[in-house]
């Protein structure tokens, strides 16, 4: 299958009248925060497959009425802190960023991410134990610990994202919050735990076999 993965900056390419017409076809989107509202909707009035997104650190995705009551992008699947089944694949979300100021909004604690994904082990454990990945897919903002975490404190890689790499060593992780231009330029690698880690930072496509391998 094929997945358009997007976050943090507004692209030309998707955001015009020709998407998505001007893209090959895909079978889903991931939205790895930072986007506003009206962006994520503009894109799920414009496919037909689902829209799945975490929030990131600025809390651009919730969407103002003219009240100024804010509400979730419409027609777009919250997935922080979830474990979704989407588009045949596995989806586990986490939102927002590591701490790096007395700021509530966006951030967490490693401890609270941490136990969370302890808390998961009874739902992924067995189908990790069963096919390798507890997971098919973790949409996070926040990058992992390596190549793609920033060089400032704010951008650095979440422990608690490697801790669940190698708890449910998930074949595919997306991730945003780090711009391409702002750290080494890699748009993704694979750790050595065979986690295929992806940077969203405006858009790319991403193929992922629909069925994942059976463990020996």
């Amino acid at each position: 299958m094929r997945i358009l993965a997007i976050s943090d900056q507004i692209h030309p390419f998707i955001h015009q009248a020709r998407f998505p017409d001007n893209l090959p076809p895909f079978d889903l989107v991931l939205a790895a925060g930072d986007l506003p509202g009206s962006y994520m909707e503009f894109v799920a009035t414009k496919v037909r497959v689902p829209v799945v997104y975490v929030h990131g650190n600025h809390k651009e995705e919730y969407v103002q009425d003219y009240l100024g009551n804010l509400s979730p992008p419409g027609g777009a699947i919250a997935a922080h802190g979830r474990v979704l089944e989407v588009a045949g694949l596995r989806i586990a979300g986490w939102g927002g960023v590591p701490r790096y100021n007395s700021r509530d909004t966006g951030q967490y604690g490693e401890g609270e991410a941490k136990a969370r994904f302890y808390s998961w082990l009874p739902i992924l454990g067995p189908r990790r134990l069963r096919k390798g990945h507890g997971v098919d897919v973790l949409l996070t903002h926040a990058p992992p610990p390596g190549p793609h975490a920033g060089a400032d404190f704010a951008h650095r890689g979440s422990e608690a994202l490697e801790l669940f790499h190698k708890l449910y060593r998930p074949r595919l992780h997306v991730h945003g919050h780090v711009h391409l231009y702002e750290a080494q330029p890699r748009r993704e690698y694979v750790t050595p735990e065979g986690v295929r880690v992806v940077n969203a930072f405006e858009y790319t496509l991403v193929e992922l076999e629909t069925a994942a391998p059976t463990r020996p």
